[in-house]
C-alpha cells in the first residue's frame, strides 16, 4: 500500500497542474474582460512554451493552433492593465513584433517547415523575455 501512495500523490499534483496550461491554449473572447499585464503575460510565455513542445514532436496542427492564441494574446498585451513602468514605451512595438511572429510560426506549422518553425520559435522566445515584468 505504501508503494502506491507515492506514484499516486504524484499523479494528482501534475493532474493539479495541467490545467492552467490547456487554459493558456484556448482563444480568449475577442470582447472579454479586462486582464492584467502580468496575466497576459504569463498567457504567452505558456504558450510560447507549447509551442515548442509541439515542434519537437512535429504536432504541426498543435503549433499552428498555439501560434493562433499566441497571436491574439500578443495584441491583448498592449490592452491589458498594470503594464510595468520600464515597458511602457516599448509594449506597443514588442507587442507588434510578438504577434508577426505568431502569424510566421502558424504559416511555418501550416507549410510543414522546420527550419522557419525553429528560427520562429528562437524569435518568439526572446521577445518574451523582453516583454518580462521583471525589470
Amino acid at each position: 500500500m505504501k508503494r502506491i501512495l507515492g506514484p499516486i500523490l504524484c499523479l494528482a499534483i501534475i493532474g493539479c497542474c495541467m490545467p492552467g496550461e490547456r487554459e493558456a491554449l484556448k482563444p480568449l473572447p475577442e470582447k472579454g474582460g479586462k486582464f492584467t499585464y502580468q496575466e497576459m503575460y504569463t498567457r504567452a510565455r505558456l504558450q510560447a512554451m507549447a509551442a515548442v513542445e509541439a515542434f519537437y514532436i512535429d504536432g504541426w496542427l498543435e503549433l499552428e493552433q498555439t501560434a493562433q492564441v499566441l497571436e491574439q494574446s500578443a495584441r491583448y498585451l498592449p490592452r491589458s492593465s498594470e503594464p510595468p513602468a520600464h515597458l511602457k514605451v516599448s509594449l506597443e512595438k514588442d507587442a507588434d513584433q510578438l504577434r508577426k511572429q505568431a502569424v510566421r510560426l502558424g504559416e511555418a506549422a501550416r507549410a510543414k517547415n522546420d527550419k522557419t518553425a525553429n528560427e520562429v520559435i528562437q524569435q518568439i522566445q526572446m521577445t518574451i523575455r523582453t516583454l518580462r515584468p521583471e525589470e
